[in-house]
């Protein structure tokens, strides 16, 4: 595939990868410093396929969020063009799958392939794909033929230095645009000397830009410092990690920021971005370093919450305009999407406000199977559900199709599974007909149910192999519009 918007590796600048610390609040503050790439924290490609792409309008993010609603990765149009996603991966398809998922919200993916730390290696991924090259084979290949954008893998260096040099140059056949070489072995840490006549021998063999990583502890102290890094190690570009995350202002030509300065800074965004709290607090803590102990360090140690980082830096003011325009910003969107909501009303839709609340009904019965059970008594199509997802809140709404007629909770729910049920409750009370609840007494559906297993049980001694029974084929059929759900265009 070609590359729709080429990223030039050569003579930049970049943010590393930092497991809670290249959150969107870090990743822009070094891009306004003066950083010219930015990776995010490494994240696992398991939990992104589960998140879905979210618009949101407040913040004009773009989230990838999990089931349980948290934000797994947010980004935003001010580092569309800079920012580089880094998955931890052992698995071509998964990688693949995550690309897609995010690639036009990014500049670029990276493949981690030098962490150490046990929570990667023991999947395969980070510096346990160092001990299989056809792995990494497989994966970047897949990902620079599956995708439009700019392919990079992280990489750390090997006992020798002839193997270290072979696994690049058969990394660079794969057409990567560029790769970073943390000059340490696996099981070296940061107080290591970092190997720049490593880095130097994978520049000088492959024709790929090298970005070299390592140098904070030896080399980079200030900004004066990145250029005499890429020149010991012959590296196209320089990635920067705890320095950075130290002081972000060490990508300023002009020299660092005072920490205070720099801190407040980082506030703003946080709070701006509505970021977590403990990552907030976690970053902060990272800059102060040894004044942790000084009473602004306490202050910050004590807080519970943004508002309170907020008040330990005497940024109060700042807090409350910004969640002002934040809640006017929230008011001015639900009105719209109300206005929306009533003008995409159907006045053939019958509605009424219901919930499911599945502590009414007997285990594993549910409104939807009565319907069904109801629909095929009567000789009816099976019910057909149409369910949108509303940006705003995430709230789902459900439509449900029974004999050309429609019915919808005007209640928005916050999963499709309780929008469905809800819709099919609609449908039955509108048509008199019992919906499965404790209270309406005995149940049809139980005793069949019954029925059946029995007559199951009985087969089963007789030696005869009976087909499945009728209600696991309906669960099967309620289940099954379960599909990916659109959003409400805007």
């Amino acid at each position: 595939m070609t590359v729709n918007t080429p990223l030039c590796f050569r003579g930049k600048n970049i943010l590393a990868p930092m497991v809670r610390v290249g959150t969107l609040p870090m990743r822009l503050l070094a891009l306004d410093y003066g950083a010219d790439i930015v990776y995010c924290e490494e994240l696992i490609d398991i939990k992104m396929m589960q998140c879905k792409r979210v618009v949101n309008e407040i913040l004009e993010t773009v989230d990838f969020v999990a089931p349980n609603d948290r934000v797994v990765f947010r980004t935003c149009e001010r580092e569309r063009h800079h920012v580089i996603f880094q998955m931890g991966s052992a698995d071509a398809e998964r990688a693949l799958a995550v690309a897609k998922l995010v690639e036009s919200d990014v500049a670029g993916i990276d493949i981690n392939m030098g962490c150490p730390k046990e929570y990667s290696t023991k999947g395969g991924m980070g510096a346990a794909l160092l001990s299989d090259p056809d792995k990494i084979e497989s994966i970047l290949t897949t990902l620079v033929k599956g995708i439009c954008k700019p392919v990079t893998c992280k990489i750390r260096i090997l006992p020798s230095v002839e193997d270290t040099v072979n696994l690049v140059k058969r990394i660079e056949k794969t057409g990567i645009a560029a790769i970073a070489v943390h000059g340490r072995k696996k099981e070296e840490r940061p107080q290591h000397p970092v190997h720049c006549d490593v880095i130097k021998a994978i520049s000088e063999a492959v024709s790929i830009p090298v970005i070299a990583n390592g140098g904070s502890h030896d080399f980079i102290k200030e900004y004066t410092d990145i250029e005499t890094f890429q020149k010991a190690t012959a590296a196209s570009s320089v990635m920067i990690a705890r320095a950075a995350m130290w002081n972000p202002s060490i990508f300023r030509k002009e020299g660092l920021f005072p920490l205070r300065e720099v801190m407040q800074d980082y506030i703003k965004y946080a709070v701006r971005y509505d970021n977590h709290y403990t990552n907030t607090k976690y970053c902060l803590c990272q800059m102060l370093r040894e004044q942790l102990e000084t009473a602004q360090g306490k202050k910050l140690h004590a807080a519970q919450s943004t508002q309170e980082i907020c008040e330990a830096f005497e940024m109060s003011e700042f807090y409350e305009e910004t969640t002002a325009i934040f809640e006017a910003k929230k008011t001015s969107l639900e009105t719209k999407n109300q206005v929306e909501d009533d003008q995409m009303e159907d006045p053939d839709v019958i509605k009424m406000a219901v919930r499911f609340d599945k502590r009414e009904y007997p285990p594993q019965i549910t409104p939807k199977m009565y319907l069904l059970e109801w629909c095929r008594k009567e000789k009816h199509p099976q019910p057909v559900y149409e369910t949108v997802q509303r940006p705003l809140d995430r709230l789902f709404c459900s439509v449900v199709t029974v004999a050309d007629q429609k019915y919808r909770s005007a209640l928005w729910d916050k999963s499709k599974k309780l929008a469905e049920q809800a819709a099919a409750i609609v449908c039955l009370r509108t048509l008199g007909v019992p919906e499965g609840k404790l209270c309406e007494g005995e149940n049809h559906l139980i005793n069949k149910r019954k029925r059946e297993d029995q007559e199951r049980l009985n087969n089963r001694d007789h030696g005869k192999d009976l087909a499945e029974p009728s209600h696991k084929k309906a669960n099967f059929a309620e289940e099954s519009s379960d599909m990916n759900v659109p959003k409400m265009q805007r």
